[in-house]
């Protein structure tokens, strides 16, 4: 596909390597020569100087000839004229971040009387995302599928824990619940495990089975903890916005501190029922004062990495339950949670994950379409759910007859609203929703995951 990405800031760098990765045919736009000359030399993409906005720029571009163009500068309203522009010069679809929440509720406006294809908002999808995490918080993180009817969990394993030493084929005799583990990491290796596979503390597991079940095997596990009634935020910049107004939407006390006056004020006036402390958020005796030790969660949402983590590391030291950390710096997420950090956010990776997402939609032309994309563990594991055409050529064969590609899994199948844990007996039929794991990328169609 021919994709045109418009800015070349931290969302864009990061569309720019991924969708690259995947051999698209790509051109950066991007105001600054540097950025330019920079991704040329690294990537195999063309670069385009200048107003991703300017008719010239993008015939330049060559966006009348586009698939797609990403607007992703830092500027909603010079996104929002990009995909203007590109849809005037027949570019065929077109995606445009769009960040103020004053916006927010126009979404649907913009994307059907502007025609944009989609629009996106990092800060809120990064607050739906901790929204999860803090509602389920035994998790360290939680990804959705099938509207919701599959989501696959992530946890660590503690050492003399109900699952330290326990083999995979042994799981269903324990617990009584059908649940599957899809994906084993262990230090820096990446196992899609089968059956004779034997876990050990440390370990980072993820769980696929509908909503119930996961909770009951936590509960079976001993591994439950209950969702957070009291959440401290330090940092009130848009994503504590977002999250203030879902949290409060559910009955949880939330206290956000912010040590800007102007930013307390309009948080005061956004979401009266919250608590806001104008002060600074690093200050030890300031967080004892506000109460740190009796929260059952803290969020750390300041604009600088290392100030983050310190802050979600004190946290952590001081008991409280459950602990996430946002880190803008991809090269840091690895360092952070190597520091015990385990639930860490990336609002620019969530973001050009849900791109990347519709992005494979768009490719899956075939009968059997990508309808859901996750990239997992670093990028190093793909979860994709699946449509099933009647076209497909396996429909109605057991499992067990069917050769898989090495190193993935076939983790759930979704038939008439119900999430089915499949065994060697259950086969695939039509308009099913499969859920496929593996570390092979860019699967294209349901046939690619066999030999």
């Amino acid at each position: 596909m021919k994709i045109i990405v418009v800015g070349g800031g931290k969302i864009g760098e990061t569309l720019v390597e991924q969708l690259a990765r995947e051999g698209h045919d790509l051109v950066l736009i991007d105001n600054q020569q540097r950025v330019i000359d920079e991704t040329e030399n690294r990537l195999d993409v063309m670069g385009v100087y200048g107003n991703g906005a300017s008719h010239q720029v993008q015939m330049e571009a060559g966006v009348p000839r586009a698939d797609l163009l990403i607007a992703a500068t830092s500027s909603d309203e010079l996104n929002i004229l990009c995909c203007l522009v590109a849809k005037k010069l027949g570019a065929r679809h077109t995606i445009a971040r769009v960040r103020n929440p004053e916006y927010s509720d126009q979404l649907v406006f913009l994307r059907d009387e502007l025609g944009l294809s989609m629009s996106i908002n990092p800060e809120a999808a990064a607050a739906g995302e901790l929204f999860r995490m803090l509602r389920f918080p035994s998790a360290l993180k939680i990804e959705t599928f099938s509207r919701g009817r599959v989501e696959m969990a992530e946890v660590r394993l503690r050492e003399g824990g109900s699952l330290d030493g326990l083999y995979l084929h042994e799981f269903s005799r324990k617990f009584q619940v059908k649940v599957l583990v899809c994906i084993v990491q262990r230090g820096e290796e990446v196992f899609i495990p089968t059956g004779d596979f034997r876990m050990a503390a440390g370990d980072k597991i993820s769980i696929a089975a509908g909503p119930s079940e996961i909770e009951q095997f936590f509960r079976a596990a001993g591994l439950m903890k209950e969702q957070a009634h009291s959440v401290m935020i330090v940092g009130g910049g848009r994503i504590a916005h977002y999250l203030g107004r879902k949290l409060l939407g559910i009955g949880v006390s939330v206290k956000i501190i912010d040590s800007n006056p102007q930013r307390c004020r309009q948080l005061c006036e956004q979401m009266p029922r919250a608590m806001i402390i104008c002060g600074d958020g690093t200050k030890q005796e300031l967080l004892f004062e506000e109460g740190l030790e009796r929260v059952d969660a803290f969020v750390s949402l300041t604009g600088l990495d290392e100030q983050n983590a310190i802050l979600s590391m004190f946290a952590a030291s001081r008991g409280v339950s459950k602990v996430i950390t946002k880190v803008s710096r991809t090269s840091l997420l690895s360092l952070v949670e190597s520091a015990g950090l385990e639930s860490v956010i990336s609002p620019k990776e969530i973001t050009a994950n849900q791109i990347i997402r519709y992005v494979r939609a768009m490719q899956n032309s075939l009968g059997s379409n990508v309808e859901t994309l996750y990239k997992l563990v670093g990028g190093r594991v793909e979860a994709l759910e699946f449509r099933v055409s009647p076209e497909f050529s396996h429909i109605g064969v057991p499992l067990r007859d069917l050769t898989l590609k090495p190193n993935l899994l076939l983790a759930c199948i979704t038939r008439d609203g119900k999430a089915i844990i499949p065994g060697g007996n259950d086969s695939i039929v039509a308009n099913d929703r499969v859920i496929i794991v593996t570390t092979n990328q860019q699967l294209r169609d349901l046939s690619d995951i066999l030999l």
